[in-house]
């Protein structure tokens, strides 16, 4: 059963993120070194995101749709799920913000 939840995790929750962080840090033309340290983080948070869903399904469920609606802004979702990764988003958060005015 956990092997389902984390990959239905990693499906719904980690790749969307990873991925959306990605695209905003190549629109903005990040450097490289950037978007490698935030692609790391998000991986190296994805066994506590599994833990955290297995454990509490609502969370996983809300977390994803409020990424998908656009309510909670991928990089604070990661800064939520791995404190750790606090840097490496400070780090990119100007290029993340490039596009709003």
């Amino acid at each position: 059963m956990q092997d389902l939840i984390a990959t239905l995790v990693s499906l719904f929750l980690i790749g969307p993120l990873e991925t959306e962080l990605a695209d905003k840090l190549a629109a903005a033309r990040a450097p490289r070194a950037v978007a490698i340290e935030i692609a790391a983080c998000a991986r190296e948070a994805a066994p506590r995101v599994v833990d955290r869903a297995v454990s509490d399904p609502w969370w996983a469920v809300s977390s994803t749709v409020q990424v998908w609606i656009g309510t909670t802004r991928p990089e604070a979702l990661l800064v939520t799920i791995a404190p750790g990764c606090e840097r490496a988003v400070q780090s990119a958060k100007p290029f993340l913000n490039a596009g709003e005015a």
